[in-house]
């Protein structure tokens, strides 16, 4: 099992000095796609006597031998790039015209490639344009470096050091042996049996509302959400409904991972894991579950994942008071939610995870997509939560309707980016200080920059007792009372306003320390985890 960089890669064959003919042909680039150097005893000549096979001459260095395979192809399949005409089918056109084939075919894709992109980046009516911010450069140098340190490489092979580059291009693009920087040297990602045996075990209650996403972080190795979202994905049977690629999977659920930022304290890859498994445990509420459809539970689990991806870590009106490009470009309306949907569609198609797909399907799922990430724009709150009680007060919902369905999952969306004062204290309270960290530090830095203090960023005048308190009363009661009411009856439901009443009365008391406080040892210790399980397992 060899080891890149300190990232733990399967066992794809690579062998000797470089990384042999497996990098080249995993990352789709062949040697002769860069000057040759001196050649490597790997690719000496396979014996002194000629021998042929089906008319190929075997006696000539493997490059070469796949050059003319590849050829001999083309010859069978004819066609525009296939054999000249009144060319006798067999005969080999010789390596100096097969290489300059080979650098002008290159050339054209990689002409059509730019404009490709160039028509993405300037769009055209009825195109979206999709964005991305880790997508380049596609050579990772940390790894390189790395594992140059690590892998003695003959000086001046040059065709060793392109195997290295090849294969380090693999390795970005497929986003499976990349994972996380190594925090301190030597180590690596690979959990032994025993983490993995209790990470298997909480994915068996993942349906339980007292499910400990802090743990299951520290089990998965800091990969929480591409280890829940695949295990959601198989629970529903996602990935054979759509015949989704296992490795595409991997590849766009680690792009979405990687693209938060880890050093946000409040939004990052592990709000993301606790708000899609908070949306599982919403879409298996009784009424939702018997009518909701394979795409309407993709689409849901999906926005809940990508939701807040590429988070800066400040919010809406610092990036307008500041004049950041995403203002500008969203025109100071959801920029932060746009930004979001944009990122999570550029990385859809830059995985191609959806690319079997119609065309128009495709174009409808990014829209939906984007109509649920837009919805958790706190700033429309009380856009969605009158149309909510209107439908509920009038009993016009129908489930059976897909723009009903669609607005439910909104309004489910919407609950599981909040439900964080609705878990146990011991869980809630950490996603309470996180959060006011993260306002802080906005705060510090428009202190550093005179500028004016946000509200709820000054570290000096909002507490966090007092910060959760109106968070409580004036956004996550309103919202999950019209949600209790749509569900009921639900056990669930009942489970999270209890909490949420006994969390708002723990942080009244924190703020006015002369109030009786109640009891937290057993909350303290796990609460309501030890008194069995709520919600749909």
């Amino acid at each position: 099992m060899p080891v890149l960089g300190g990232l733990w890669a399967p066992d794809l064959g690579l062998r000797d000095s470089g990384l042999g003919v497996g990098a080249d042909v995993a990352a789709g680039v062949t040697a002769d796609e860069e000057d040759e150097g001196p050649p490597s005893p790997v690719w000496e000549t396979l014996g002194s006597s000629p021998v042929t096979c089906g008319g190929l001459s075997l006696a000539l260095e493997l490059p070469t031998l796949i050059r003319q395979l590849r050829a001999a192809w083309r010859a069978r399949r004819g066609g525009p790039r296939g054999p000249e005409q009144g060319q006798a089918p067999g005969t080999w056109v010789p390596r100096g015209r097969v290489e300059v084939e080979e650098l002008e075919r290159d050339a054209e894709d990689k002409s059509a490639q730019r404009a490709a992109d160039g028509r993405l980046a300037r769009g055209h009516a009825g195109v979206m344009l999709a964005e991305r911010r880790g997508s380049y450069p596609l050579i990772d140098l940390r790894i390189l470096n790395t594992n140059v340190q690590q892998v003695e490489l003959e000086a001046g092979s040059r065709r060793s050091v392109k195997r290295q580059l090849s294969f380090q291009r693999y390795c970005h693009a497929s986003r499976l042996l990349r994972g996380q920087v190594a925090r301190a040297p030597g180590s690596l990602h690979l959990l032994d049996d025993n983490y993995l045996g209790q990470a298997a075990h909480m994915l068996s209650k993942v349906g339980t509302w007292n499910f400990d996403i802090f743990l299951f972080e520290r089990l998965t190795n800091g990969n929480s959400l591409v280890t829940l979202m695949c295990h959601l994905f198989n629970v529903y049977g996602l990935i054979q409904h759509f015949h989704l690629d296992m490795v595409k999977l991997l590849r766009f659920l680690g792009m979405v991972q990687e693209d938060y930022h880890s050093h946000n304290p409040y939004h990052n890859a592990l709000h993301a894991a606790d708000v899609a498994q908070a949306m599982y445990c919403y879409l298996n509420e009784s009424k939702l579950a018997e009518r909701l459809s394979p795409t309407d539970v993709f689409l849901g689990l999906l926005a809940a994942a990508a939701h807040d991806v590429d988070h800066p870590g400040v919010n809406q009106p610092f990036l307008i008071m500041t004049g950041h490009h995403l203002a500008s470009l969203y025109q100071n309306t959801s920029v932060l939610e746009s930004h979001h949907w944009r990122s999570t569609v550029g990385m859809l198609r830059e995985s191609g995870l959806l690319s079997h797909l119609s065309l128009s399907m495709r174009q409808d799922m990014e829209q939906q997509l984007g109509s649920l990430i837009l919805a958790t724009d706190i700033s429309r709150q009380n856009e969605f939560l009158s149309t909510f009680r209107e439908h509920l007060n009038n009993q016009s919902l129908d489930l059976d309707q897909a723009p009903h369905r669609h607005f439910i999952l909104q309004i489910a969306l919407k609950c599981a980016d909040v439900c964080n004062p609705c878990r146990a204290w011991n869980l809630s309270r950490q996603w309470s200080e996180r959060v006011c960290d993260e306002f802080y530090r906005q705060g510090d830095i428009e202190k550093k920059f005179a500028l004016e203090v946000s509200p709820l960023c000054n570290q000096q005048e909002d507490s966090v007792p007092s910060i959760q308190i109106g968070f409580i009363s004036y956004i996550v009661e309103p919202l999950l009372e019209e949600w209790c009411h749509f569900n009921e009856p639900s056990q669930l439901s009942h489970t999270m306003m209890d909490l949420l009443q006994q969390n708002k009365t723990r942080w009244m008391g924190h703020a006015h320390p002369e109030q009786p406080q109640p009891e937290e040892e057993e909350e303290e210790d796990g609460g309501r985890e030890n008194r069995g399980p709520v919600g749909n397992p």
